[in-house]
């Protein structure tokens, strides 16, 4: 008698959502109290085996997710069907993390390599008060700002550019620190101030330090050479906007 043949293993991506204050980033790490980790025990209960979550790009501990990206491999035998997936990995999961979508990928996709691009949203609260429901998910900014120095500093940074002086030291440096920032969006909403950073990719902490930076410059607490002293190479910035304001919106393919 014919031995089944061992079914392929199907491709899953998953768009997901998570509030990252009470997670250690995105990637696995010893402690286990990650964004990946706890993804992946949910394919280990579902699937009975250890399973490998690849995502598109990692996210610093208290930094939220709107729209982050990741595929794995599954084996399982009967196979579930994408909105079977959804539905079991998030009775698994706990409610600060929801996987949002779930759809069958063609073997070439990768959600890190396939990626063209990403888009961040920093979210700030420019009033005296800061609401309870905003606590952990802006940065707090009761003096004045001027929007019109805000707007015009963010211009400066529109372009390829190399983007050293905005990267912190993640241990080892990296080859290539030129970046393309497409667009920066300025809205103003009452107190309510979002910067949205698209580019084709964005070293370890660059957008926390263009909003520090961008913010320092619209206190009116720097010179009007700064940004581009900075684009040159001539300083670096240390202005780090708080991880609370910061989102991953969505991964571009």
């Amino acid at each position: 008698m014919s031995t089944p043949r061992a079914s392929r293993p199907t491709r899953l991506k998953l768009v997901i959502a998570y509030d990252g204050g009470r997670f250690q980033g995105w990637q696995s790490q010893s402690g286990g109290n990650t964004v990946q980790d706890h993804i992946e025990g949910a394919f280990e209960k579902i699937c009975g085996h250890p399973i490998t979550l690849h995502g598109a790009g990692r996210t610093d501990a208290g930094v939220h997710a709107l729209g982050q990206c990741a595929h794995v491999e599954v084996d399982r035998n009967p196979p579930l069907a994408p909105d079977r997936w959804l539905s079991a990995l998030n009775a698994h999961l706990p409610r600060e993390i929801r996987v949002m979508k779930c759809n069958r990928a063609p073997q070439t996709f990768h959600a890190r390599f396939t990626a063209k691009g990403k888009i961040y949203t920093y979210r700030i609260w420019n009033s005296t008060v800061h609401p309870p429901l905003e606590n952990g998910r802006s940065w707090h900014l009761p003096g004045p700002l001027n929007m019109s120095i805000l707007r015009r500093e963010a211009k400066k940074l529109i372009g390829s550019h190399d983007f050293a002086s905005f990267a912190a030291n993640r241990g080892k440096p990296v080859e290539d620190t030129v970046r393309t920032i497409r667009e920066i969006k300025i809205r103003k909403q009452g107190p309510l101030i979002t910067l949205t950073f698209e580019g084709n990719g964005f070293l370890y902490k660059m957008v926390r330090l263009i909003t520090g930076t961008l913010i320092r410059c619209a206190q009116e607490r720097a010179d009007g050479d700064w940004i581009p002293d900075l684009l040159a190479g001539k300083k670096k910035t240390s202005f780090a906007a708080p991880a609370e304001g910061l989102y991953l919106t969505r991964v571009l393919y």
